[in-house]
């Protein structure tokens, strides 16, 4: 049997849970969230890398979709453009019942699974989201979102991102406390985008699993937004999970300087580098038949897999593509139906059937399944925080 005859059987089994997809960010950046002009029940391959069939293709069996605002957004702006995103994720659920299945916990993933439905579940990304409020962040766990990326790009005022300057070194004290309520609501603590100060902060603070929804090994290639093996090496203890991503820039080498020239280029043409409206495209088609990049293949992330194998364990590792997220995408896996490519590569690697369920499915359940009962349980104890920024970080109200 060839290797992707049984990536399909073993997806058929244990679909991939993917950590993070842009769709809704794109859907409000392409048709101003016009569902009609962008009908995901059909063939999208021209605008976007996800629709239903290739999900189906892909065999995802639950994704969650990221709820994601520019860093550049701040205060009720950026609570709001969260709440829209929001908005979209549940008129994609009620649009597409047969296919879609609103998932809240890991029963609900697995009852997804049973029926043959893509669990759907959200993540917000940016500590922004929340306008220093753990009342609003207590209000987008109701509304649905199971993880938070404590930052994104830039720093936020109580936590450092990877991509920023050293701000408050890690956490501040109301960035601890917003990690300890998010253990108490159980709402999954996301440490991609994250300095590794703020990583290890973190780690040092949550008493529940914390995951990488979108990061890959820094071992492997050198970029601040990829984990350092000391962090992946704590992940057993802490029983999280990192899924590995497939943006070029952040696991080929050899493509994070081509990577700089083009976001250079699309600021000189006034765009933002994460624009994927048909203008922008336009721009990076151009640059990149100007100056050939170079390729990642589905090689190029099994390394990071393996990897991250070796120092964090076998049940600490998943994926998260960042679909939409980004305008390019390695050989093999330019859309969210190139999972079973990956999954014939790791076949030909020798990872048994056992190791590759658990990277598709199981780590993923039982992280949100062990972060539901550390929230049970400090709900018998812990009543909400209503601490505030001015108060723990001794600021001026």
């Amino acid at each position: 049997m060839d290797q992707l005859k049984r990536a399909a059987e073993l997806l058929a089994e244990y679909p991939v849970v993917d950590g993070h997809n842009d769709l809704p960010w794109a859907l409000r950046e392409q048709v101003g969230y016009d569902l009609d002009a962008r009908d995901i029940a059909t063939d999208q391959s021209a605008h976007l890398h996800t629709d239903i069939p290739r999900l189906r293709a892909g065999g995802v069996g639950a994704q969650f979709w990221s709820v994601y605002v520019q860093s550049d957004m701040a205060g009720d702006e950026a609570v709001s453009a969260t709440l829209e995103q929001i908005d979209v994720v549940t008129e994609l659920l009620d649009r597409y019942p047969a296919d879609l299945r609103r998932a809240l916990t890991a029963d609900d993933m697995e009852t997804a699974r049973t029926e043959g439905r893509i669990a759907s579940l959200m993540g917000a990304e940016g500590g922004h989201s929340i306008n220093n409020s753990l009342g609003t962040l207590r209000a987008l766990h109701a509304l649905g979102v199971r993880y938070m990326t404590l930052t994104h790009n830039d720093n936020i005022a109580w936590a450092d991102s990877a991509t920023d300057e050293p701000g408050v070194g890690g956490l501040s004290p109301f960035g601890h406390e917003v990690v300890r309520e998010m253990n108490r609501t159980g709402m999954l603590v996301d440490l991609s985008h994250v300095a590794a100060t703020t990583m290890c902060d973190a780690l040092d603070t949550s008493t529940a699993p914390v995951i990488f929804s979108h990061s890959s090994a820094r071992a492997i290639c050198d970029h601040p937004r990829n984990i350092p093996d000391d962090v992946l090496g704590r992940l057993p203890a802490n029983g999280g999970i990192a899924m590995a991503t497939f943006v070029p820039k952040f696991v080929l080498p050899a493509a994070v300087a081509w990577t700089l020239a083009a976001d250079e280029n699309m600021s000189a043409h006034g765009l933002h580098h994460l624009d994927t409206t048909a203008q922008a495209m336009k721009i990076h088609a151009a640059f990149e038949a100007a100056n050939p990049r170079p390729m990642a293949t589905v090689a190029t992330i099994a390394d990071h897999l393996d990897h991250m194998r070796e120092v964090a364990g076998i049940d600490h590792i998943g994926i998260g593509g960042d679909y939409d997220g980004t305008a390019f995408l390695p050989e093999g896996l330019r859309d969210v139906a190139g999972y079973p490519n990956l999954i014939a590569e790791l076949l030909g690697r020798s990872w048994s059937t056992a190791d590759l369920a658990k990277l598709t499915w199981q780590n993923a359940v039982r992280v949100l399944r062990d972060a539901e009962d550390v929230a049970r349980e400090l709900s018998t104890h812990r009543a909400p925080s209503h601490a505030t920024i001015e108060q723990l970080d001794d600021r001026a109200g």
